[in-house]
């Protein structure tokens, strides 16, 4: 058992992927709702990044951003894990909280699950991997593409980015936070920015 608020949360962020329709997204929920806790998970203490991702989760009505915003001391905020592969440009837009996955603070061998924030007015750019991809935005909204599908998304939907295809997020002023799970080939170094035509226009 976690601590009463991290284990709202990850009721609340099972209750997004419950009526996904996949069978991934089934194990995923039974991940979330079943796995033990390994050791307590220790509080932060707040800082800047942490007000900053409050503003956006304050103003949205959405349930699962509602238990982010309770759990903040508890959620592992921290730099993208594939900031190595990115400019210092696009590492500064936003912040990574991994929840579920093999290092995760709820250890599963070949899913993850975690937490995007993306700051206001920022171009997350053009990228795939192998995993298969669920994201769920929680609050805010951005232009987001997915394959040739290019459309406004807001909090409350669901996008499915099947293994490889290109994606990528363009933030208005109120920025985002999504939730994110992986299944299939979850390993990180197939993680890669392709040429964007996005970036070669600006």
């Amino acid at each position: 058992m976690y601590a009463p608020e991290f284990d709202r949360l990850l009721a609340c962020l099972a209750d997004v992927f419950r009526d996904e329709g996949r069978v991934e997204a089934d194990r995923t929920v039974n991940a979330l709702l079943t796995t033990p806790a390994p050791q307590s998970i220790g509080k932060r203490t707040l800082g800047d990044l942490d007000a900053e991702i409050g503003v956006v989760l304050a103003a949205s009505r959405h349930p699962a951003a509602r238990a982010v915003l309770a759990a903040q001391c508890l959620v592992p905020w921290g730099t993208n894990p594939v900031a190595g592969q990115m400019k210092d440009d696009a590492t500064a837009i936003c912040a990574v909280a991994e929840l579920l996955g093999p290092d995760a603070p709820v250890p599963a061998p070949d899913l993850r699950v975690g937490l995007l924030y993306q700051r206001p007015d920022s171009y997350y750019p053009l990228h795939n991997h192998d995993a298969d991809e669920t994201y769920a935005i929680l609050a805010g909204s951005a232009l987001w593409t997915a394959g040739g599908d290019v459309r406004q998304r807001g909090a409350g939907e669901l996008i499915h980015h099947p293994s490889l295809m290109p994606h990528a997020f363009r933030t208005g002023p109120e920025g985002m936070v999504a939730l994110y799970r992986w299944s299939g080939d979850i390993n990180a170094h197939s993680y890669a920015f392709l040429d964007d035509p996005a970036v070669r226009a600006v």
